[in-house]
Order: structure tokens, then sequence, then C-alpha cells
């Protein structure tokens, strides 16, 4: 399970804002996550509150927004959408390369002194 990683990065980053931003307690913390990231929401959720216990972002909610993987085809160059690694060229049926969907990011956090 990944998310556990994922989580502990995410706490990584959350301690460093807070001891350059000068804040002690995150109340919420929004993530975006691209659709090709291979992220279940509901692990990182799971695994965020297991490691936030005790910190400064103990309890803190947790939003997750998905944002939008791009894809260019690599027989026609069309680019469009992409929902899943799989997901064909809507002109010609070509395979497609991401060019992005595969980051998740600390996007917002609600914080306090």
């Amino acid at each position: 399970m990944h998310e556990m990683s994922l989580a502990r990065e995410v706490l990584r980053i959350l301690e460093t804002q807070a001891r350059l931003q000068k804040f002690s307690r995150v109340h919420a913390v929004t993530l975006s996550v691209g659709p090709l990231a291979a992220v279940d929401p509901h692990a990182l959720r799971f695994a965020l509150k297991a490691v936030t216990r005790g910190t400064l972002a103990e309890g803190a909610e947790v939003h997750i927004e998905p944002s939008v993987a791009n894809g260019c085809c690599r027989h026609c160059g069309h680019c469009f959408n992409m929902d899943s690694w799989l997901t064909p060229c809507p002109r010609c049926g070509g395979p497609a390369r991401a060019e992005n969907g595969q980051e998740m990011q600390v996007k917002d956090l609600q914080v306090s002194d």
C-alpha cells in the first residue's frame, strides 16, 4: 500500500511548511491527485489519519480533489483528457502518451499559530 508512503511524505511537507511559515496547527489539507497516480482516496485518508496521530495535523480534515490527466496520441498527435492509462485516442483509437495526471500535491492548507 503506497498510500502510507504518500501520507508520510504529506506529513513531512506539512512539518516543513510549519517551520518555514511559522504555524503550529493544521486544521485542513487539500490534496490534488491525478487520475493516473494510482492513489486510492480511502486508503490515503486512512494512512493520513494514522501518520498524523500526535502531530500538528492530528484530526485535520482531508480534502482530495481530482485533477485532469492530459495525453497525446502516439499515432496522430491528437491531445485529449485521459481517464486511465488505457484511454485510447478518441480520434483514431491509437495509444496515448500521458503528459500529466500522475501527480499528487498539497494544494491548500488551513492553519493556525
